[in-house]
């Protein structure tokens, strides 16, 4: 790690910043082959780790022990044993790894550190199971199929890729794969690989022209057909649908009615489902089973009454009788809860701690719209602190990466410790965000780009008249695509922030198409714009380019083994903003990537964003 800032602030709030990284969050459930044992991902030690538990709320077992995170965990459906991936400082290169809880053996499946490893899923019986990696090619991802038994370099290359292929599971027979390809964020296309024929070829199920999301995709029971959501059509927003394999008919089965369908689990066995569905930000969940006999018929099951308000990551057991998910919200740290499918009934069976600090102590957000300044309505979430000052409460305005991502009131530790210390947070889903229709995610694309920084001014000018904001003490913060509307604002817009906080963000979006991991390239160019057709226009919107504008105090923060956001660009904008005689820090980790998932860190890190905004906000 390599700093050139000041000390740890000393902490105005109830408590201190190592305080509130301590809350726990317990997430990534896998139910085991016997439906008695659940696993499922905690950061106790301060990195996520896989532990286990056999009845709710009970005493949880720690399985694994490493300074880095792991990322999944899922059990084999046949076996006591689960595979886990994990990289190394944050480089995004994971392996997959064997967990026999019997005995505690670790074994590396892959061992082949200098490759990307992307899980695909048990097969039925247990014996196999799949991946993609770019082990041949750094810039593309081929098809993998391994026994349980084998190493890495036994896996059989059983696919070669041209481009980034990712797995959604095997046939209920265990003969093919399902296979998805993204051309980017809101254009993908779904194949078929028979594992049996003699030539392997990928069949192609979804042709079609201009931009179509086919997402989620699931197995039907008889193998005959897919479940997926897409806006295939004249649809803005994602719907729920059947292909038919045969006819390759698509009919629509559940319509977000305005809303994206975000994507549905499957038990494959016996037609079970949970489909969630983005209403502002939160989640609405449908729990069903398939008609046998007609695949878009269904019989729905009691919405189970969880706490938070958004809920992911399903998991069935053995018999799909009961479903694992975690849930979150403003002041719910993420938890895992077991649902009973025909009752609705809830159990929660994890008990990730607060850290000593009080639930009711956690403050609520209020979602608001605000008229942007060709009149588009700009959705975000401002929370206020308990004790707030009118007139007198400084704010920090947060920007998501993606920048197809969205803003979701869910729980974030760093949060609530902002609003303990007294400041207002905002945060903004600007046009280019996803959950609010295809129409709108484009709204920022290429030449348009600036549009959504214009939109920040207007969120800004909204918190300016705001009677519990102080107008003159407005901070922004963002990391990764977050970090350049950073940038892109304190240069587009200079007279509107006290001070500026960029988090692995783009500074240049020449070098940093240049330098992104070779994997990646190809899909941001299809959202940012490509080195080859777009340079003058990427050279010009480049914060690096106008830095002579930025006025207010920057801080800026970077991993060295970014593989996203190379840690050239922190270095570049460092450099710049100084010459120009603006106060500037930086703070770079030698053992993390994008972003900070190790604790001693995070604490560093926000102790020192927390001095930096005290001294200049």
């Amino acid at each position: 790690m390599t700093t050139d800032s000041g000390p740890y602030a000393s902490g105005m709030g109830s408590y201190d910043i190592e305080r509130y990284l301590n809350v726990r969050s317990a997430y990534g459930a896998s139910f085991g082959p016997d439906g008695e044992r659940l696993s499922f991902l905690m950061d106790t030690t301060g990195t996520a780790q896989v532990w286990t538990l056999e009845t709710p709320r009970g005493w949880p077992e720690q399985r694994t022990f490493y300074d880095e995170r792991v990322t999944f965990a899922s059990w084999s459906p046949e076996r006591p044993e689960l595979i886990f991936g994990m990289d190394e400082g944050g480089n995004e290169r994971a392996q997959l790894f064997r967990l026999d809880p019997e005995t505690g053996e670790i074994e590396n499946l892959t061992a082949m550190p200098d490759s990307k490893h992307r899980w695909g899923g048990w097969s039925h019986d247990g014996d196999r199971f799949a991946f993609t990696s770019n082990r041949r090619d750094e810039s593309v991802f081929d098809i993998y199929v391994q026994g349980r038994d084998e190493t890495g370099e036994d896996a059989t290359l059983v696919y070669e890729g041209d481009g980034w292929l990712s797995l959604a599971g095997w046939s209920p027979d265990d003969s093919r794969l399902l296979v998805s390809q993204a051309y980017s964020n809101f254009d993908q296309d779904l194949y078929v690989l028979d594992l049996e024929a003699d030539e392997r070829e990928l069949e192609h199920l979804t042709p079609h022209e201009g931009d179509v999301r086919y997402q989620s995709a699931s197995w039907a029971p008889d193998g005959e057909g897919i479940y997926l959501v897409t806006d295939k059509g004249d649809a803005d927003t994602l719907y729920l649908a059947y292909l038919d394999l045969e006819t390759r008919d698509l009919e629509t089965v559940i319509d977000g009615d305005g809303w994206n369908v975000d994507g549905i689990a499957l038990d494959d066995e016996t037609g079970r489902f949970v489909c969630s569905r983005n209403v502002e930000g939160y989640t609405e969940l449908t729990v069903g089973e398939f008609d046998a006999d007609n695949p878009t018929d269904y019989e729905t099951f009691p919405e189970p009454d969880l706490p938070g308000g958004i809920s992911g990551g399903v998991s069935f057991d053995p018999d799909a009788e009961r479903f694992a998910l975690s849930t979150t919200g403003d002041t719910v740290n993420t938890n895992v809860f077991v649902v009973d499918i025909e009752t609705g009934a809830v159990d929660r069976w994890t008990s990730a701690p607060t850290a000593g600090i009080p639930r009711e102590t956690f403050d609520e957000s209020d979602l608001v719209h605000v008229e942007s300044f060709d009149e588009l309505e700009v959705p975000g979430f401002l929370t206020l602190p308990d004790d707030h000052e009118e007139g007198e409460t400084p704010v920090i305005v947060d920007i998501h990466g993606g920048p197809e991502s969205q803003r979701r009131p869910s729980f974030s530790s760093v949060k609530q410790y902002f609003l303990d210390r007294g400041y207002a947070y905002f945060e903004p889903n600007v046009r280019g965000s996803s959950g609010y229709g295809a129409d709108y995610a484009a709204l920022d694309d290429v030449e348009k780009r600036m549009d959504s920084v214009a939109d920040i001014e207007a969120c800004v000018e909204w918190l300016q008249d705001h009677p519990a904001i102080d107008p003159d003490r407005i901070a922004a913060k963002g990391g990764s695509y977050g970090g350049f509307m950073v940038l892109a604002a304190l240069t587009e817009y200079p007279d509107l922030w006290a001070a500026g906080i960029d988090v692995v963000g783009i500074a240049n979006f020449v070098t940093f198409l240049e330098n992104t991991g070779d994997w990646r390239r190809a899909l941001r160019e299809a959202e940012y714009g490509s080195l080859a057709e777009d340079r003058d226009f990427l050279e010009d919107i480049s914060p690096i380019n106008n830095v002579e504008q930025i006025e207010a105090p920057l801080f800026v923060l970077h991993g060295e083994n970014d593989p996203r956001v190379p840690v050239g660009e922190a270095e570049q904008i460092v450099e710049e903003v100084r010459e120009h005689g603006v106060p500037v820090r930086k703070l770079i980790f030698d053992d993390e990537g994008h972003g900070f998932s190790k604790l001693a860190n995070r604490i560093e890190a926000y102790s020192e964003i927390a001095d930096f905004l005290d001294e200049h906000v």
